[in-house]
């Protein structure tokens, strides 16, 4: 049995804006991966909202993608911030500005992502608990309490998590 951790790499060194141009080129690309991932969240609220989650659910692996792109030009941005500062507030600004709307429309699709998983796990449930008053025998005790039903009158609901 090996008792050393297997070590992970040491992450790439993220790169610094040195120059106005290179600013410039890291604010265009946090903008292009804000703007391109905002589409596919918004389109995915929309299915979701139409009760079509297959078809949100096929834009995962697009979403993930370009939630990576953005990660990295937030972790380049966070890198270049105090150069940002100092030759480019006015695009720093800009950035800001962006990102608030960006952050109030992902509220909205967590938001409704939220309320959807929480309408389908209420109708489960409330699917699980009529079949169990359905399937469970309706009798009484010589105390004339009403008899807690054993195991075997017990149906499992069993629910495929993938669609």
């Amino acid at each position: 049995m090996n008792h050393h951790p297997q070590r992970q790499p040491a992450p790439a060194q993220i790169p610094m804006a040195s120059t106005p141009a290179e600013a410039r080129k890291l604010a265009e690309t946090l903008m292009d991966a804000m703007s391109t991932l905002l589409g596919v969240i918004e389109r995915e609220t929309e299915l979701v909202r139409a009760g079509k989650i297959r078809e949100a659910m096929a834009s995962e692996a697009k979403k993930t993608e370009l939630s990576r792109r953005y990660v990295h030009a937030v972790a380049h941005l966070k890198a270049s911030q105090k150069y940002l500062t100092q030759t480019a507030p006015e695009l720093l600004t800009t950035l800001h500005r962006h990102h608030d709307v960006f952050r109030a429309m992902l509220q909205i699709n967590l938001t409704v992502l939220a309320t959807a998983h929480a309408v389908s796990e209420s109708v489960i449930r409330g699917v699980n608990t009529e079949m169990q008053r359905r399937n469970i025998p309706n009798t009484y005790t010589a105390a004339g309490r009403r008899a807690t039903p054993g195991p075997r009158h017990i149906t499992p609901l069993s629910v495929s998590r993938s669609l």
